[in-house]
């Protein structure tokens, strides 16, 4: 398990870790790393792994919101002095990041609606736009990538009811044109790597880069700018919400910022939630397979044909079996999605799986209610995302 200041127990995890990866892409059992999710995921051997630790009870609010009611967020890391904060209205803040790469979909409104939440809760939201990485992986121009994280994050963002005029948000390649910021957050970043080693990144990253330390140094300074006094003044508690597959990444900048002699930082806390699955099942939503994911601007016919084609079903083999059997909600993804977004209803939901269970309920039948549901979604959704294209559009410009 890993603890703040404890190299050489740190060392031993992530080479545990990173050759159990390998191990499981030769098995074809569970693979998490940040960058591939596939297999059956086991939460609690990843929790027990990672050292982190299921929400306990949460104050009434967080009730309110269906991904924590449902335990779509469910496990923790350090996150009492943030509920602790949102009691005592004392200021704390909520740091993000996005790949400007790919369309954005379903899998990514999980973390978009988590901010939409805290920031009504008091949360200043900062979101660090990885140009830099995203440059370095994707040979793309800086300017091409401003454009997809514009055209694709920040209004869809803003179409979800985030207020973008009160977040922090900014590119890697150019932190602020306020000298005096933009200077503190590359000096850490410059700072963070006396205090990192070629063992921790070769452990997590297998075969290093240059732009795979460059990335990692960034997203540390990422993490815990905001604790500068050039930012928020000063040690201010920040968490970050996650898919557990890049908790490798927080743990190295919480490692290397608890061996900082230059900064007393507070450590990064964080939140896990489930990852939602691709139309074909398994793993987690990803923007490599145009038939694996719905992205925000599809069509009504796009998403029908996708839904009835791709979805995994838990249903059976004939509609007979199925009637005598029923089918397993549990991995269906028509299901999984209404569970996670699309039927607030706790009722409506209740009722769904036990038809689905006992066979009362066919596979097809269920598809239908969710394509639906999706596209009444996206109807009013691409609307709003049209309505916020000139706010939204002002970050190409403004930093």
């Amino acid at each position: 398990m890993f603890k703040p200041g404890r190299l050489d127990i740190f060392k031993k995890w992530n080479s545990f870790n990173w050759e159990r990866q390998k191990m499981d892409k030769k098995t074809g059992e569970m693979t998490v790393t940040p960058w591939e999710v596939s297999g059956k995921v086991d939460y609690q051997r990843l929790m027990k792994e990672f050292g982190i630790k299921l929400l306990g009870k949460l104050p009434e609010i967080f009730n309110e919101n269906v991904l924590f009611r449902r335990k779509i967020v469910f496990a923790h890391r350090d996150f009492e002095k943030i509920l602790e904060c949102i009691k005592n209205k004392k200021p704390f803040v909520m740091m993000t990041g996005l790949m400007p790469s790919g369309k954005f979909h379903l899998g990514h409104m999980l973390l978009a609606l988590q901010m939409v939440f805290y920031q009504k809760l008091g949360a200043k939201i900062y979101i660090a736009v990885a140009d830099l990485e995203a440059y370095n992986a994707r040979q793309k121009s800086l300017e091409e990538l401003r454009k997809v994280a514009v055209d694709q994050y920040l209004l869809n963002y803003s179409a979800l009811g985030l207020d973008l005029e009160k977040c922090d948000v900014y590119f890697q390649s150019e932190r602020s044109n306020n000298p005096e910021k933009s200077n503190a957050y590359y000096r850490l970043a410059s700072n963070f790597s006396r205090y990192a080693t070629f063992n921790e990144f070769r452990a997590v990253y297998g075969d290093l880069t240059p732009g795979k330390m460059n990335a990692s140094l960034l997203q540390a300074a990422d993490m815990y700018h905001p604790q500068l006094t050039e930012f928020e003044g000063g040690s201010v508690p920040t968490f970050i919400p996650v898919g557990i597959d890049q908790d490798p990444h927080i743990r190295i900048a919480r490692g290397m910022a608890s061996r900082n002699k230059d900064h007393k930082f507070l450590p990064i806390a964080s939140t896990y939630n489930l990852f939602l699955p691709g139309l074909k099942g398994g793993g987690k939503m990803s923007s490599s397979d145009e038939n694996s994911f719905i992205a925000m601007t599809d069509n009504p016919r796009e998403v029908e044909q996708k839904i009835r084609k791709y979805a995994f079903s838990g249903g059976r083999d004939t509609e007979e079996e199925h009637r005598k059997k029923g089918g397993n909600p549990d991995v269906d993804v028509s299901f999984q999605y209404l569970r996670m977004f699309f039927e607030p209803d706790d009722e409506k939901l209740r009722k769904i799986e036990e038809d689905y269970r006992s066979g009362k309920l066919l596979t097809g039948e269920l598809k239908e209610y969710l394509i639906k549901k999706v596209n009444a979604f996206l109807r009013e959704h691409q609307e709003k995302r049209e309505k916020a294209r000139k706010q939204a559009e002002r970050f190409l410009y403004k930093n």
